[in-house]
């Protein structure tokens, strides 16, 4: 097999659209592998989808119900054997710094029923990593893997959306942060935005009004004002004045966007956040679930000069804070009911044993559960991150 930083090579030099193409014949030939296939996670994260030619492609297979899928929700390499085709198959994650991507499956020869070597699973990892740092760029150039990750046509709105998120999941040894948005289709309103440093977390999740490309106009104004702000170095407050002043200059108080914004301080778990109308926070800490009372101030752009004053929390290692904005809370049954706080608890609890990137679809699906398969109301946004604090030394 080529060292690795060989692969990584061969796949820096490809067009954008021929990255995976050029990884499976370079295992193909190094392992004799009899496929190598590409999935990518579709962006309700409950398919896995085929990479191949539109509209040429095998159908796609379950998150929840499928080998690959396992590999996928387990975030390790799973092997199924065929003793009957004296093969394989290595289902391998493919993910970059916590964001999960997709998954590489590969089948190879068997002939004695022992599977594959360690250090063949090994070298096979090292390709799907290296894959999924490549994936993140050549999607800069290229439509071929973003095409892939739909099970269906999006909505303009949901286009612009999913276009302006960093991603839907990331880690570090200070923290795991998942997040999904549904319908993931035909999303408009709610959006998230990350960013680290050093020893700085910034987190935002935004529920802007109104519907279709109106709200999604808004969200991308706020969160653009957002990032600019946070990239000249402003504080917290001062960020959220120039969104604010942005929004209202752009619609004079005719449309304003609630949102969270908060800075959490890696090395001591102090936390710096605006409620600005926002979604509403849930920490779960040793098994009990409770709802952090914020003081609310104005949404973002509904009236000129506003002046938004931070409050202050600290975040302990192993603390769960969960994200939920008003599209889970109001969502009603086929018979008009809501959906309850103590369901919402319910859920929150029932997923606790799950990681971080996993328990927004895990909320997502129990509410689907509870308002059926009709179009949705209201977009629905839930964020997930784990605390593990900063070790000693670190």
């Amino acid at each position: 097999m080529d060292r690795p930083w060989t692969v990584e090579r061969r796949l820096r030099e490809a067009a954008p659209h021929e990255i995976f193409e050029v990884l499976r014949s370079t295992i193909e030939r190094d392992h004799h592998a009899r496929a190598v296939e590409l999935l990518m996670a579709d962006y309700a994260m409950t398919k896995l989808q085929p990479v191949g030619r539109l509209p040429h492609t095998r159908a796609p297979l379950s998150v929840y119900e499928s080998a690959p899928g396992r590999a996928f929700g387990a975030q390790e390499p799973y092997c199924v054997p065929d003793a009957a085709a004296a093969a394989v198959t290595v289902h391998l994650p493919v993910s970059v710094r916590g964001d999960r991507l997709g998954v590489l499956s590969v089948t190879l020869p068997d002939e004695d029923g022992e599977g594959p070597a360690p250090a063949v699973i090994e070298e096979l990892e090292e390709c799907a990593d290296a894959l999924a740092h490549e994936l993140v760029v050549a999607e800069r150039d290229t439509d071929l893997f973003l095409q892939a990750r739909r099970a269906e046509r999006l909505t303009l709105a949901a286009e612009m959306q999913w276009q302006l998120l960093p991603g839907r999941s990331c880690s570090r040894p200070e923290y795991a942060l998942g997040a999904q948005l549904e319908p993931a289709y035909a999303i408009f309103g709610d959006s998230f935005d990350w960013s680290a440093s050093a020893d700085e977390l910034y987190l935002t999740v935004n529920n802007g009004m109104g519907e279709g490309i109106d709200a999604a106009l808004l969200t991308n104004l706020a969160v653009s004002a957002l990032r600019n702000a946070r990239r000249a170095g402003l504080a917290l407050h001062d960020q959220a004045y120039l969104a604010d002043q942005a929004i209202y200059g752009q619609h004079q108080g005719t449309q304003y966007l609630s949102a969270l914004l908060l800075r959490f301080h890696l090395p001591t778990g102090e936390v710096e956040i605006i409620d600005a109308g926002s979604p509403r926070i849930w920490r779960v800490r040793e098994g009990a679930v409770e709802l952090i009372e914020l003081e609310a101030q104005l949404p973002l752009g509904m009236f000129e000069d506003t002046v938004y004053e931070p409050q202050r929390f600290t975040v302990a290692p192993g603390d769960r804070l969960l994200f939920i904005s008003d599209g889970v809370y109001d969502a009603l049954s086929p018979v008009g009911e809501k959906y309850s706080l103590h369901a919402l608890v319910n859920s929150i609890n029932e997923t606790r044993l799950l990681p971080a990137a996993q328990v927004p679809r895990a909320i997502l699906q129990a509410l689907l559960g509870h308002r059926g398969s009709g179009p949705a109301a209201d977009d629905a946004l839930v964020m997930c991150l784990d605390w593990t604090g900063r070790q000693a030394g670190h």
